[in-house]
């Protein structure tokens, strides 16, 4: 799909701003470069829609070298969505999604069809195509930046730190939505960041830079369990707890299958005694076919118990859940960086079918320090 061979960009007659860069992508992967600032990642991804000229070498997009095309209709057949985004303040929503269709001629009908089809994969309704841009929240504006990426339906599309300026639940929302999004479309993405975490968590491989030159290339399971180096070790950061059990990757392998749960029509008073029981202070709230709806806890019933009898009453839908096959990599995320004591694992269609607990991970770090010398001990 896209090649680089021996691509350098010199600055100045002898600064290297990237250097002799070989790489291939394949059709429908994500690639993440990542780097310390200065690293030549914006660079490298800016030669291959010809914002930056490349000094020396090759960029091949599906076997054609892109200096032999019109730079101007080969930004048209690539995507490219940015941080600051870039909607158009005095044209509508759906204005600034057909952008390009428009330059490219497609007829009114088709252009606005396009954009309905885009604005549903993203949840949002087809009222939004006559709104304008200071009328969507930062989040909304940024989804739409997307779907004006993917407006023309490009094989190929750039992204340069696009979730950056986002506030942290906004970006973890927009990053799980965009991946999915990805998968299914089958598109081929160019993705810089400065995230570690975020590049973990959206990649299909890695390119990690450093003064312009590729230090390592692999999935990130290879490059947390396998560091090319000091400097890549130290970039990941040797807290993150993947690397220890490299045989337990997805949710599933390690979460309860019995989460303790009430229903919708149960009352308050039934929720506290399965509390009691059970000994946990919240309760996972799913309907008759056990479909997640959300969760209560003791403080939500000390709340509204005056007012209140059941338990679709007061329950909190505000609830982060996973699905089955998420790596685990990302849950260790949510519950040790920010403090989620507990996520619930469902399907496609939100039936519960786990949870994975600050428990489940004291496990894995028990079995990670002390299993060896358990069985080093064992074996004396």
């Amino acid at each position: 799909m896209l090649t680089f061979q021996d691509v350098s960009k010199i600055y100045g007659g002898t600064k290297k701003a990237v250097e002799n860069m070989t790489l291939e992508v394949e059709k429908g992967e994500f690639i993440v470069f990542i780097g310390p600032s200065g690293c030549g990642k914006t660079t490298t991804m800016k030669m291959i829609n010809r914002l930056i000229e490349p000094t020396d070498g090759t960029i091949s997009i599906e076997g054609e070298n892109i200096l032999d095309k019109d730079p101007v209709q080969l930004r048209r057949e690539i995507g490219y969505v940015i941080q600051q985004i870039g909607l158009f303040p005095h044209m509508t929503i759906q204005e600034n999604i057909s952008l390009v269709p428009k330059l490219l001629k497609w007829p009114e009908d088709k252009r606005r069809k396009r954009a309905e089809e885009l604005l549903s994969l993203v949840d949002m309704d087809t009222e939004y195509l006559n709104r304008f841009p200071h009328e969507l929240s930062g989040g909304q504006q940024q989804r739409i930046g997307v779907l004006r990426a993917l407006a023309a339906d490009p094989p190929l599309i750039l992204m340069d730190e696009p979730f950056g300026a986002l506030d942290p639940i906004t970006r973890d929302s927009l990053q799980e939505e965009f991946k999915k999004l990805q998968q299914s479309l089958g598109k081929t993405i160019v993705f810089v960041t400065h995230d570690m975490d975020e590049a973990l968590k959206l990649a299909d491989r890695i390119v990690i830079m450093r003064d312009g030159e590729l230090v390592q290339v692999g999935t990130p399971d290879e490059i947390m369990r396998k560091p090319a180096n000091e400097f890549v070790e130290q970039f990941i950061g040797k807290e993150r707890l993947i690397q220890a059990q490299p045989n337990i990757q997805t949710v599933e392998q390690i979460m309860n299958h019995d989460p303790i749960t009430i229903t919708m029509e149960q009352t308050l008073a039934e929720a506290i005694q399965i509390m009691k029981n059970k000994r946990v202070d919240s309760l996972l709230v799913v309907d008759e076919q056990r479909k997640l709806q959300g969760y209560i806890d003791i403080e939500i019933i000390d709340q509204n118990h005056t007012k209140s009898t059941l338990v679709k009453e007061v329950v909190n839908s505000e609830i982060y859940s996973v699905e089955e096959g998420t790596l685990l990599r990302d849950s260790i995320h949510r519950i040790l960086r920010k403090g989620i004591k507990n996520i619930p694992v469902v399907d496609n269609k939100q039936t519960l079918l786990g949870i994975v607990t600050r428990a489940n991970l004291a496990d894995i770090v028990y079995d990670t320090i002390w299993g060896e010398m358990d069985t080093t001990q064992s074996a004396g």
